[in-house]
């Protein structure tokens, strides 16, 4: 298991904390995902390590933006 912390930009509500969990939970191999719009945070969980682009592609998708924390 590998956890990566990531920095999401525009997310102001519930409604985009599900989008983003929505697109991420897509990419193969994810176990977990814990979204935060207030404090801006996406952690992820996975079976293998991810790529980051797959995971910034995915919240590109939701409508946001993100760095790896």
């Amino acid at each position: 298991m590998t956890t990566t912390a990531y920095q999401v930009t525009g997310m102001t509500c519930g409604h985009c904390e599900a989008s983003v969990t929505r697109e991420v939970a897509k990419i193969a191999g994810v176990d977990a995902i814990t979204v935060s719009a207030a404090d801006g945070s996406l952690v992820v969980t996975a079976s293998a390590p991810l790529d980051d682009a797959s995971v910034f592609a995915a919240v590109d998708e939701a409508g946001y933006r993100a760095v790896r924390a």
